[in-house]
């Protein structure tokens, strides 16, 4: 099952034109959105040690509960971002000018992202 597992995801990434010289890279990100989605990153991880440190003073649940939903809110406006990307760059990239194999393979990586992430 593990080697089904490893050689889809190999077929995968041969399929999206993010591949480069075995590395994985991202086809194009505009600088803009990098930058943002850094500072939206850093403002999450103070966010997390501002958790920490309310757990560990014994804060009342439902304020630790509402920060963690505005945590969550800031990751999924990340993968927001990255997604779009994904789509705009190295899926379009795979499936535009990809063989009919890579296109079927980037079908699939999007679907899978579709459901793991759309929840």
């Amino acid at each position: 099952m593990l080697g089904m597992a490893y050689a889809h995801a190999k077929a995968r990434d041969a399929a999206c034109g993010c591949e480069t010289h075995g590395a994985r890279k991202a086809v194009r990100v505009d600088p803009a959105i990098r930058s943002a989605n850094t500072k939206r990153l850093r403002r999450i991880e103070g966010q997390i040690r501002g958790i920490e440190r309310m757990v560990s003073e014994d804060r009342y649940c439902a304020d630790i509960l509402v920060q963690i939903s505005s945590v969550q809110e800031a990751l999924r406006a990340v993968g927001r971002a990255l997604m779009r990307n994904h789509l705009r760059h190295c899926a379009a990239q795979a499936i535009r000018k990809g063989t009919k194999a890579q296109a079927e393979s980037m079908y699939d990586e999007l679907l899978s992202l579709i459901y793991t992430h759309a929840r």
